[in-house]
């Protein structure tokens, strides 16, 4: 028998029996050959997991890496690099609230506040009064401090007996229809409010500048009174034609409402500005 790389090989003269010391060297020359390729594979994949697990560790904590705590600990800034704390004072607060802003109406409930200028102009200003779409043409306007002579009845001693100091008269006039406005200065609320409420009587008409004489010698008109602050203001109006005027006539009875409402609005607008003036004036 021979062998050869393919195994044994059988001759005519062994008649066919195997050599079994021949064989169980070839079997052990395969496993160690088996065993030593294991082995090396072996190695090598250890070789290449301890090569990874190494780039791994230093991608992480070297200089290049984008994590990692001796990095995050590197670029925190030194105590000398931090700013120092600032010296300047800080803002501080008042628990205080701030007094509420004045009333304008006490600006004009007592003549020791109420240091406006009272004129003619200060009431009724310009040439003409447009309320809405309606225009009235300005007539003739007087200040006095004869209460009385501004009257009808007995309003004028209605008006001395509270303290008036003046009264300030304007007429206005539209499509045949005009309207006195009188306002009667007093020192206090309590003086105008007074007068308004016990009125009687009324306020004489102011004719002139281009008004005729109306209200006068006994035609009926239409007369009104109010208050509001230290100021009463009354109103009597009519035709100029001398028409007595009756509650159908709405014309005469929308041009007293619009002189009334812009009389109110002028006392009101006289607190607003004085008031106004106190709040921006410097606290001493």
């Amino acid at each position: 028998m021979s062998f050869g790389q393919g195994g044994p090989s059988w001759g005519p003269e062994d008649s066919r029996t195997p050599d079994w010391a021949a064989l169980a060297e070839a079997s052990e020359a395969r496993g160690r050959r088996r065993r030593w390729l294991l082995i090396g594979g072996g190695v090598l994949a250890t070789a290449a997991v301890a090569a990874i697990v190494a780039t791994a560790v230093i991608t992480t904590s070297g200089k290049g890496g984008t994590a990692g705590s001796d990095r995050n600990a590197s670029e925190l800034p030194a105590p000398e690099d931090l700013p120092p704390e600032s010296s300047a004072p800080q803002p501080s607060f008042s628990s205080v609230a701030p007094p509420p802003p004045p009333d304008p109406k006490d600006f004009i409930a007592d003549e020791k506040k109420d240091r406006a200028p009272v004129t003619v102009d200060a009431f009724f200003p310009g040439r003409r009064l447009t309320m809405g779409d309606r225009v009235y043409a300005k007539g003739a306007t007087a200040r006095t401090t004869d209460c009385a002579a501004t009257t009808q009845g007995a309003l004028g001693s209605i008006l001395a007996a509270n303290g008036c100091d003046q009264v300030i008269r304007a007429t206005y006039s539209r499509s045949g229809v005009a309207v006195t406005v009188g306002v009667a200065v007093f020192g206090t609320e309590a003086q105008a409010g007074k007068a308004a409420r016990q009125a009687s009587g009324g306020l004489a008409s102011l004719s002139g500048s281009g008004v005729p004489t109306f209200c006068r010698g006994g035609s009926v008109c239409r007369r009104t009174a109010n208050s509001y602050g230290r100021y009463a203001y009354f109103t009597v109006g009519g035709f100029t034609s001398g028409k007595n005027v009756t509650t159908a006539d709405k014309n005469v009875y929308a041009v007293g409402d619009d002189l009334t409402d812009f009389t109110f609005r002028q006392i009101r607008h006289r607190g607003e500005v004085q008031a106004s003036s106190a709040a921006a004036a410097p606290v001493t």
